[in-house]
């Protein structure tokens, strides 16, 4: 029945895409850009299988509402589809200003409804958090109500055999049996400063660390951080609004102050046997990761140090709180966190093995890579010139663990198989063409995958643990009846290439240019931060699409210190930002002008954050090499940003000044000498509008004219459909004037 399922499925998606291009075609419009629904089609989020593999569930947007999530669930052996709660149904009340906050950490801000869930472990329910209240929801059945409260419920857990439910309130960590709904504070003495159970702000910023409470897999004790803000610096920060302002004093680590002081305790499920885990003497470090052993009776305990080139994992008795270093990672340079979707909760670096010890990710060789540690001893599960970004799941009776990679080009990400003994090479599963993730349940024999390539927007489909698919999930071909299919002659592949950096290492390019020989004025998009990796074979965005029915060729180049690349590639960045990432991005530049289909005289460098900084240093560095430039949301003084960041790539302003005074952009805006035009939100809590205010001083007392566009009311990731098209609108007329021929 399934292979009958997806051969349907296939055929479909392959005549599908052939009587797309003979549908009526429309012009693109930025209404249709940034309306509902999404032209990227179904775009679900936190995809999960449930323990057994029999139903897949995710977060898929409503037709009418593209912001808004509900969860459904997918019978992986029918096929038969279903909402599983509404969130309108049962939400609608006003969230909290820190949950507003949190979702802007993850990405998700102007995000409404369900944002996350978690599974119970027996697969017959699950816990849904839904604007500050927490539900249970059963496969079958009404949800049940766990919590009633104005104050809110953050950070919600299901405890590992699922008795229990854990969420802070009010800056304390609460318990409540899921069966009764009898409800139990744990901790007391939360304050303005103080909070139970919660990660603070550069955990969850900088340090890919959401969770601030961890249950051990028996619940018989929980690991809760205690964070203390006391000692952080008041920073009074104006949100300007459309209908009023207000002066907010939020508590922000600037580079070179104090950070949140984090403590460690482990607990029983009542609040009982406290005891405080011995972090070392040092308190000023980041507390970057925990997890717990399979057997409950060890906490794993990941410490950073302040300058983070040194993590220790601790091995920490959960009864005394004693510990010692078991293994460290360190670096002359900065020590990378593995990202998340490895471990536990979302977080990253370690998975327990139910046979004893853990998987580790290191970058000891160079390289990103999977380890084994196991009585004492660590072996390399991968290695080669290619980086492991994630662990899929681990089959530990067949001796396999399943790891996210770029092992045959940077541009793809695919899903390998790798023994857990270290033998035999990596088997790839996944097709390749595509940027894949995915996830393994725990019976070890199914996989549910998401892919996407530049003609084809996010795709969900179920997979035996050799990676065969069995059906599609999500299939979203662009076939009639799918929103892009008016648009689909736009559907044309960027071309990809490579340059040589100075120092021989290779650069990646992708070009999308409209039909024709040119010349194309050419919007050179510049992104250039650590971790980032903008040349791939993601979905085209519709906006990409739109820009380039206007006529403009887009760019883009990753330069030395961007991600996915390995640990000779990202440091030279360190202590030098604004130096190696402009020299390659002027480089692309040089190869861009050289090429016939771009209008040389007409190329427009345009980013956001870490990009509109770049953008700011390039038309510094190379006065009259662009027609202009469009810069968003820029730093422009490191001495603004957050601590655990700007750290680790430039050091301690206290010890190195002169290395912020080189990095900024502020001391040399008298050298740019093109048109400019930026862009801010004027209550951007990440990129402080300060940055921006600076710059304009900057600019005004070097006599060098320039145009602005701020947005009142709007934070780093801007929100709402008439504010998007007119900031697109905005910056096209800011094209349109300095691409103009001559």
């Amino acid at each position: 029945m399934t292979h009958r399922w997806h051969w349907i499925a296939a055929l479909a998606l392959v005549t599908g895409a052939a009587q797309a291009q003979d549908n009526e075609q429309e012009e693109l419009t930025l209404d249709a850009v940034y309306g509902s629904p999404s032209l990227s089609g179904s775009t679900p989020r936190g995809l999960q299988l449930s323990p057994d593999g029999r139903y897949a569930t995710l977060l898929k947007p409503r037709a009418d509402d593209r912001q808004r999530y509900d969860l459904w669930a997918i019978d992986t052996t029918t096929g038969e589809e279903r909402m599983l709660v509404d969130s309108e149904a049962l939400g609608g009340r006003e969230i909290s200003e820190e949950e507003k906050m949190r979702r802007e950490r993850m990405r998700l801000a102007g995000t409404r409804g369900i944002i996350s869930y978690d599974w119970g472990p027996d697969g017959k329910a699950l816990l849904v958090p839904i604007d500050g209240d927490l539900w249970l929801a059963p496969l079958e059945g009404a949800p049940k109500q766990l919590t009633d409260t104005e104050a809110g419920e953050l950070d919600a857990r299901l405890s590992e055999t699922g008795r229990y439910a854990s969420f802070v309130r009010a800056g304390d960590l609460y318990v409540v049996e899921t069966a009764t709904g009898a409800e139990q504070r744990l901790t007391e003495g939360a304050s303005d400063t103080v909070t139970w159970g919660s990660a603070e702000f550069v955990a969850q910023e900088e340090l890919d660390r959401s969770s601030g409470h961890w249950w051990s897999p028996d619940d018989s004790r929980l690991a809760v951080a205690r964070v203390d803000e006391s000692g952080v610096e008041v920073v009074q920060r104006l949100a300007i609004g459309a209908e009023g302002s207000s002066l907010i004093a939020q508590r922000y680590p600037r580079a070179g102050t104090d950070n949140a002081l984090v403590e460690l305790y482990v607990m029983r499920p009542d609040g009982s046997e406290r005891v405080k885990v011995d972090l070392g003497d040092n308190p000023d470090v980041y507390l970057a990761r925990v997890y717990w052993s399979a057997d409950g009776q060890t906490l794993w305990v990941g410490r950073l140090s302040r300058d983070q080139k040194r993590l220790d994992l601790l091995e920490v008795d959960p009864v005394t709180g004693a510990s010692q270093v078991l293994l460290s990672e360190t670096s002359d340079t900065f020590v990378n966190l593995a990202s998340s979707g490895f471990g536990q909760g979302g977080e990253a670096g370690l998975r327990a093995l139910k046979s004893g010890g853990f998987l580790w990710l290191s970058e000891r060789d160079g390289y990103m890579h999977l380890y084994r540690w196991q009585d004492g001893e660590l072996t390399q599960l991968t290695r080669g010139d290619w980086v492991v970004s994630g662990l899929a799941g681990v089959d530990e009776a067949n001796g396999l663990a399943y790891v996210t990679g770029n092992r045959e080009t940077p541009l793809e990400r695919h899903i390998y198989a790798v023994r857990l003994d270290g033998t035999g090479e990596p088997q790839r599963l996944t097709e390749r063409g595509y940027w894949n993730s995915g996830a393994l349940d725990r019976t070890g024999t199914r996989l549910i995958i998401q892919r996407q390539s530049p003609v084809q927007p996010p795709q969900i489909y179920l997979a035996d643990n050799t990676g065969e698919r069995l059906a599609w999930i999500e299939q979203n071909a662009i076939q009639p009846g799918h929103p892009f299919a008016p648009y689909s002659r736009l559907l044309s592949e960027p071309e990809y290439g490579t340059l040589t950096a100075s120092d021989g290492q290779v650069l990646h390019w992708e070009a999308l240019k409209p039909e024709g020989e040119g010349p194309f004025p050419v919007i050179f998009e510049v992104y250039g931060g650590p971790h980032a990796q903008r040349v791939a074979r993601y979905w085209t965005s519709p906006l990409d699409r739109w820009w380039v029915e206007q006529g403009y060729a887009i760019f883009r180049l990753d330069n030395r210190g961007s991600g996915n690349r390995g640990r000779a590639f990202e440091e030279p960045i360190y202590q030098a930002l604004g130096t190696v990432e402009v020299e390659d991005q002027l480089a692309g530049l040089t190869w861009l002008k050289q090429q016939g289909w771009a209008d040389a005289e007409h190329i427009v460098v345009d980013g956001w954050s870490y990009g509109g900084y770049m953008t700011l240093k390039l038309l510094e560095a190379a006065p009259g090499a662009f027609a202009g430039g469009i810069s968003g949301a820029p730093v422009t003084e490191w001495g603004l940003y957050d601590t655990a960041y700007t750290e680790r790539y430039l050091g301690d302003p206290r010890e190195v000044p002169e290395v912020y005074e080189a990095a900024d952009v502020l001391p040399r805006a008298g050298d740019i000498a093109d048109p400019l035009l930026v862009i801010h939100g004027m209550s951007d809590d990440n990129v402080v509008f300060d940055n921006a205010v600076r710059l304009f001083a900057a600019l005004q007392q070097a006599r060098v004219p320039f145009e602005t566009a701020v947005y009142p009311g709007q934070a780093h990731g801007f929100q709402g459909q008439d504010i998007l098209i007119h900031r697109a609108l905005t910056m096209k007329a800011f094209l349109d004037r300095v691409t103009a021929a001559d």
